[in-house]
């Protein structure tokens, strides 16, 4: 079952990348989720929370695309997703690989957390 869901969260993020659509994101995860990342201070409850978090991350790019090298899931409700996002913001490449971590409880996310080094993606990003 997490592998499934694992492949549901990486098709709800291209959706979101092509389409800046946020729905099937919330579709893919509980209503008491917890989203965050390293780069932000805060994390976000909820699908509100998680509709705040997806839309501030999408708005930091222009085009944007993740690929996937490696999911991995086990049976007890647990996910790593390793990653490049490639893309643009303000004008400049953009490209950075992290690590995603997904909880999974009844069939949906409960927990997101990614993992990268902020320093790289805020040195392309930043002008």
């Amino acid at each position: 079952m997490s592998k499934e869901v694992a492949d549901k969260f990486v098709e709800a993020l291209w959706k979101l990348e092509e389409d800046r659509d946020v729905g099937a994101l919330v579709e893919v995860h509980t209503e008491d989720c917890d989203v965050g990342n390293v780069a932000v201070p805060k994390t976000f409850s909820g699908h509100d929370g998680l509709r705040e978090f997806w839309t501030s991350y999408r708005d930091t790019f222009g085009s944007m695309k993740s690929e996937f090298r490696n999911v991995f899931a086990d049976e007890d409700g647990h996910a790593a997703l390793e990653w490049t996002t490639s893309g643009d913001a303000n004008g400049r490449d953009v490209s950075y690989d992290g690590v995603s971590l997904l909880e999974i409880e009844d069939g949906k996310v409960s927990r997101f957390r990614a993992y990268f080094d902020p320093r790289t993606v805020t040195n392309q990003v930043v002008r």
